[in-house]
């Protein structure tokens, strides 16, 4: 037989089965009582957080994680039947993220969000370079920003920590950053800042992508138990993602208390992680602890900010999250369980050691069974999903347009010099000033002004994160994870720029100012960063 023509049967052979032997797949994939296992998707009880759902912060921006595989092409995914309340709650799909513990591909699946206010969704892409792909993670834009500026890297921060006391216990410390303004960078100091219980702020930040660094100016976003719905990363068994009318409908979702409980952050994916990452071998990747002071050296976990902020009058609650985190690096059978069928192994199957501190309880199901019997939830209509069906097909053609325009770029548009495209807007975006039928964001902040007399630092290597935290310093960075209780605010302790920069005086009480009308109001900052991208 002719050589081609048995390749040609190798490759539909187990497509062309799949689909005689999974004829209703169709309808198994939607259909509520039947177990997941029994339809080739497998739920994680670990993994990658959606990066729309939980937005990461870099000192010093880096490319992308860089793997060998090609991602498979998207998948059709659909919504669950009912939603969260409001009118500002939106479906944004899932995508491709990497597996190290498989070398694979799994799904990131799609989420409810609440959309904060006046932002837009820009999806993140994997894209092919030399001999691999490399990822380009997603931001959160404002929505009234059509011109997109890529610049040139930023100088390595020089953030180290505020130099005068909080005010109160009420603010917290929000770091400085670069701002590009008149052709080149000035340093803006950080502030203390005055927190919300309902609110997060975003500090302003850049996000790399092929053509240049794009800046992200500061934002305030729900508290993540007001976000949304998060739904559970899925990994599908072999040939069923491509079966033909396959339509994965998520139905288990994430326990929101992992943002408290079981959180890691991995700097250079530029994803949150949540589940059981204790293990030494996921330090040595780059995936921290939360809490953790490498992950304050790298950045600025938001979050992790808003969780201590909430528990300011609770002296033993950091020791509490590391005592919880030492025992379950000490003892596997404690951990929160890698897969469902765990769960009552978890319960019921490791006897906890005597010499447990009491504050470190057992770890709990990360994922459950989505049940939204609760008045907060809607019935999407018909109308909805197909609108939410077309969105889709809008949001692919969205992400294969800014993947044009951020790759397919010559030399010379990189370098010292910034360069600008015309932003379309995104498909996924905020549909009232305020945030919906929800309560009113709070007014942005009164930031201080750059300072030009801060000399930038040369930038070390990209991954120099990583390489730099294996063998002997793995094991003293995850003593220090656990043996020294950090009440400091987030401060960048893995340098010593004191020898290139004096950090000028900080505003002390950086109150929120009033919202007005078009540019009356601004901050002098917020004029000057709108004259430096221009």
């Amino acid at each position: 037989m002719n050589g081609g023509l048995i390749r040609y049967l190798r490759v539909w052979a187990v497509p062309v089965w799949l689909g005689l032997t999974l004829g209703a797949f169709p309808a198994l994939a939607v259909q509520e009582d039947t177990p997941e296992a029994e339809k080739g998707v497998n739920v994680l009880a670990t993994g990658p957080i959606h990066e729309a759902f939980a937005e990461t912060v870099a000192f010093d921006p880096e490319p992308g994680i860089f793997v060998s595989k090609a991602p498979p092409d998207p998948i059709n995914e659909i919504p669950p039947e009912h939603k969260p309340e409001g009118e500002d709650v939106e479906w944004i799909p899932g995508y491709w993220a990497w597996d190290d513990d498989r070398n694979d591909f799994i799904w990131v699946s799609g989420i409810w969000r609440a959309i904060p206010p006046d932002r837009q969704w820009i999806p993140g892409y994997w894209f092919k370079r030399d001999k691999g792909f490399q990822w380009v993670s997603g931001y959160w834009a404002r929505d009234k920003e059509r011109d997109m500026e890529y610049l040139p890297e930023p100088p390595e921060s020089v953030e180290v920590g505020p130099n005068v006391s909080a005010p109160s216990s009420e603010y917290t410390w929000i770091p400085g950053c670069w701002i590009w303004v008149n052709g080149r960078y000035a340093w803006r100091p950080g502030y203390w800042a005055a927190m919300r219980p309902d609110w997060v702020w975003m500090p302003a930040h850049y996000v790399w992508s092929p053509r240049g660094y794009i800046f992200v100016r500061g934002y305030w976003d729900f508290a993540v138990t007001h976000r949304g719905v998060l739904f559970a990363p899925v990994f599908f068994d072999f040939g069923v993602a491509v079966a033909h009318g396959f339509y994965f409908r998520p139905s288990f979702v994430i326990d929101l208390r992992v943002f408290s409980d079981c959180l890691f952050l991995r700097p250079r994916y530029h994803h949150y992680y949540f589940g059981d990452y204790y293990a030494p071998r996921y330090y040595r990747k780059g995936i921290f602890p939360w809490f953790s002071p490498h992950v304050r050296r790298h950045g600025y976990d938001p979050i992790y900010a808003h969780q201590r902020w909430k528990h300011r009058h609770d002296r033993g609650w950091e020791n509490h999250v590391r005592a919880t985190y030492q025992a379950r690096r000490a003892h596997e059978a404690v951990r929160p369980p890698r897969r469902l069928h765990h769960a009552e192994k978890s319960e019921h199957g490791g006897k906890m050691s005597p010499s447990r501190s009491h504050s470190a309880q057992m770890g709990f199901q990360t994922v459950k069974k989505s049940q939204p019997g609760s008045s907060r939830f809607q019935l999407v209509s018909k109308k909805e999903r197909m609108e939410i069906n077309h969105r889709r097909e809008q949001i692919r053609n969205y992400t294969h347009t800014r993947q044009k325009w951020e790759t397919q770029v010559s030399p010379s548009t990189r370098g010292t010099k910034s360069n600008k495209v015309k932003l379309p807007e995104s498909p996924i975006s905020s549909k009232r000033p305020h945030g919906g039928n929800r309560e009113k964001a709070p007014s942005r902040y009164q930031i201080p002004e750059p300072n030009s007399t801060v000399e930038p630092l040369q930038r070390r290597s990209p991954g120099y994160g990583e390489r730099n935290h294996t063998g002997a310093s793995e094991s003293r960075d995850l003593d220090s994870e656990v043996r020294s209780p950090e009440s400091a605010p987030q401060v960048n302790r893995g340098k010593d720029p004191s020898s290139h920069y004096r950090a000028p005086k900080s505003n002390p009480a950086a109150e929120p100012r009033q919202r007005s009308q078009g540019n009356r109001g601004r901050s002098n900052t917020e004029r000057s960063e709108s004259r430096g991208h221009r």
